[in-house]
């Protein structure tokens, strides 16, 4: 009797401990499982790959940002996406990108053949959100892994008024080393820029004849195309030296010793002869202005006023009168930017040829 009574409890204990190792080792499994689905999520999921991508643009490591599977395309591709096969590689690089930073992860859905992983950031102090979309990319033992289904390259379209020098995000270049057409690039010819996305890409000018401060763009769509135009102001200095210039010229003007002096924007018309040769001066200067036009600028018409001392001698009685006379006038021009980036400045009058 006595040896029933001890087996019973023991067979008692021993299921409950069974149970409690079965429960466990659920929960064991559990976690496993709940570790595994983390660590995928936070080092080999799709989104793990895009994160990792955009810490490298945050690091500024532009060209092993370009190496991720799926950011550099061809030009076949970009044919097919709009974008022309000449557009410039010259912001792909480290001294080109704006800060990023604050990145995470708003959600991750399966579409067509991927995963669409859609993040928020700041980039250069503005909130941007992007959506980029990946798929699996082969196997490296049992982790996965991933490329851009599409290209996180974008394109901005620069067109740059009134220079030809300027600087994205602090890195300066000319028109004429990034364009297709080199030295024979148009004025007013688009510039385009292959850049990452995310990304804030800031326009500025500082050069002797023109100015421009904190025009830009967020590139936050993949293979989409951004038009951007900056229109340059002149600075205080060019203008005072196209002031200068339209000073100098009018005074040369006033040693041509005619009454309508050649190629000059003033004149005096009489219908009897000159008995002495005239003599100019210029009694009141323009205010010159320098404004926009197209990729170049002009001199808008501007108010002035010559002042002339001539003997008059009358057809009719032979008398001599001396005129001493105020001629009001007006003065323009055009001002041409040159490939050495100086400036051709050429003086007229509104509705004449201008002089050199």
């Amino acid at each position: 009797m006595n040896q029933v009574e001890t087996k019973a409890p023991r067979r008692a204990r021993l299921g409950v401990d069974l149970a409690m190792l079965t429960v466990i080792g659920l929960l064991l499994v559990a976690a496993i499982g709940a570790g595994g689905a983390t660590l995928y999520q936070q080092f080999y999921g799709p989104s793990a790959f895009v994160t990792r991508y955009l810490d490298l643009l945050s690091a500024g490591r532009a060209a092993d940002a370009l190496r991720i599977p799926g950011v550099a395309i061809d030009r076949e591709t970009l044919a097919q996406a709009g974008v022309d096969a000449g557009a410039s590689e010259a912001m792909l690089r480290h001294a080109a990108l704006a800060p990023l930073s604050d990145i995470h992860v708003d959600s991750e859905k399966p579409v067509d053949g991927g995963t669409a992983v859609t993040v928020s950031y700041q980039a250069g102090g503005h909130e941007g959100t992007t959506t980029f979309l990946v798929a699996q990319d082969g196997w490296v033992g049992v982790t996965p892994n991933w490329r851009f289904m599409t290209s996180p390259l974008a394109v901005v379209d620069l067109t740059l008024r009134g220079a030809d020098q300027f600087a994205v995000n602090g890195f300066e270049v000319d028109r004429r080393q990034i364009s297709a057409d080199g030295a024979e690039a148009g004025a007013l010819d688009p510039l385009s820029l292959l850049v990452f996305t995310p990304g804030l890409y800031s326009v500025t000018v500082d050069t002797a004849i023109a100015e421009a401060t904190g025009i830009g763009v967020l590139a936050d769509t993949p293979l989409a195309i951004t038009p951007l135009d900056v229109q340059t102001t002149p600075t205080k200095e060019f203008v005072g030296v196209v002031q200068e210039r339209v000073e100098e010229f009018l005074t040369q003007c006033t040693a041509q010793e005619v009454l309508q002096p050649t190629a000059c924007p003033f004149g005096l018309q009489v219908s009897n002869r000159i008995a002495s040769l005239p003599k100019w001066s210029i009694a009141e200067q323009p205010q010159v202005t320098v404004a926009p036009d197209g990729g170049h600028w002009q001199i808008p018409p501007a108010d002035a006023v010559a002042h002339v001392e001539v003997e008059i001698k009358s057809l009719f009685d032979g008398s001599v009168e001396a005129v001493s006379e105020d001629v009001p006038f007006q003065v323009n021009g055009s001002i041409l930017i040159l490939p050495n980036g100086s400036a051709s400045i050429r003086v007229g009058s509104p509705g004449e040829p201008a002089g050199d």
